[in-house]
């Protein structure tokens, strides 16, 4: 008889973004004449650029032609123009040395932090955040890495690092060994940001322990201190101990496009069991190339736009309109009385529910009074309990609305 991957079985009740639409979508069923406005999921409400159109249109253009016409990219790992463009523009103009055959283009940073843990074994002990984004835990429970879940919504084998108020939302260092270490700046979802010198000490601790860093970078680009980095090789030393993890999505308002990339240094290292050093990017580059056949050329020709000047001014422009509604968005609720964190240098906002209230409890009265959507911290992990995260990537005449309802029902 066929079986299944039982590990499969130990995921608990429904993704979280899921179990938000079908809420949404029962309420909707209940009131069809209501309004509703999401400040929920993640996803971007903007055009893309006119840059990335030009771009994506004459590259539309190239591929009528059987002069221009082109099929797989350059072995699925993205193609050289677009690949120069990322090197110079994320690495190069920030003083981090990458090489072209270290960046691999993919169809999003979602799909490389749950595809990363296939290349590394079984036993490695992981160290996430707590909240933290779903997929870097569910990935490693499908793969086996973890034992079951417990009654606190955690899983065995898996070590959970707290995010609280008390530590600004930046983890400590584990107090035991770990081998895979998770982690996200500006992070989604408190929307905290970290600093070269808390980063170095991950470094030293991962260089210490023989450990990995995955670093998700998706949301740089929402940077505007200029002491905060944008990427962990701009730490020395990271190159060592770390693979980094960017996207279009948020940047170019590439959600429904699919547009990303990852970064495996040549220098880093994991370790057989009888602890011989193994090269890590010919191992990502292998199951890349094994497992995907590379984004589409008109797709990459439009992300290589991004860099182009008039690309990059385009884009800024709609980094500071989503901003602009996490400004307004902290203002205003903090001026209701809720402790709200993130939304400087991060699309995402992470307040406290009010009056006690559970992340599901406010997530409904939200819905039901105010007919607004966020996220429930509890849906991130135990410790985001008490929380709720909004984000900025709504239309700011939609923000505005949302914020009154708010208002009527604090």
């Amino acid at each position: 008889m066929v079986t299944v991957n039982e590990n499969y079985l130990k995921l608990q009740a429904g993704y979280l973004f899921p179990e938000i639409g079908r809420r949404r979508r029962e309420f909707q069923a209940g009131n069809p004449d209501a309004k509703v406005i999401s400040l929920g999921i993640g996803d971007v409400t903007q055009p893309l650029p006119p840059a990335v159109i030009e771009a994506m249109h004459k590259a539309v253009d190239e591929m009528a032609k059987k002069e221009t016409f082109r099929g797989y990219d350059d072995d699925g790992v993205g193609y050289e123009f677009l690949r120069k463009a990322i090197q110079q523009n994320n690495y190069t103009a920030r003083c981090a040395d990458i090489d072209l055959d270290e960046i691999f283009v993919s169809d999003g940073a979602k799909s490389d932090t749950a595809n990363i843990q296939e290349i590394f074994g079984l036993d490695n002990i992981v160290a996430v955040t707590d909240p933290v984004y779903p997929v870097y835990v569910d990935t490693n429970v499908m793969a086996g890495r973890t034992g079951p879940a417990k009654g606190d919504r955690t899983y065995e084998r898996i070590v959970y690092m707290p995010c609280t108020e008390q530590n600004s939302f930046v983890p400590d260092l584990p107090r035991q060994k770990v081998d895979l270490i998770y982690l996200c700046f500006p992070n989604n979802p408190t929307g905290a940001v970290t600093t070269k010198d808390r980063l170095k000490k991950w470094i030293d601790y991962a260089k210490a322990n023989k450990a990995v860093i995955l670093f998700d970078a998706a949301y740089e680009a929402y940077i505007s201190d200029p002491e905060i980095p944008h990427s962990i090789y701009e730490i020395d030393g990271a190159k060592d101990v770390a693979i980094e993890f960017c996207s279009f999505s948020k940047t170019a308002g590439f959600t429904g496009v699919r547009c990303a990339f990852s970064v495996v240094p040549k220098t880093l290292k994991a370790y057989t069991k009888d602890a011989h050093a193994v090269e890590v990017n010919p191992l990502w580059r292998r199951r890349h190339c094994t497992k995907f056949n590379g984004v589409s050329y008109v797709t990459q020709h439009g992300a290589e736009a991004i860099y182009s000047e008039k690309g990059k001014e385009q884009i800024r422009a709609t980094i500071e309109m989503y901003m602009s509604n996490a400004k307004l968005i902290r203002k205003s609720l903090t001026g209701l009385g809720y402790t709200v964190f993130g939304g400087v240098n991060a699309p995402y906002l992470w307040l406290k529910t009010p009056k006690g209230m559970s992340s599901w409890e406010f997530f409904d009265k939200l819905l039901n009074e105010a007919h607004v959507v966020g996220t429930p911290g509890a849906g991130f992990g135990p410790a985001g309990e008490g929380y709720f995260r909004l984000t900025a990537f709504g239309h700011p005449e939609n923000v505005k609305e949302a914020l009154k309802r708010i208002e009527k029902i604090s």
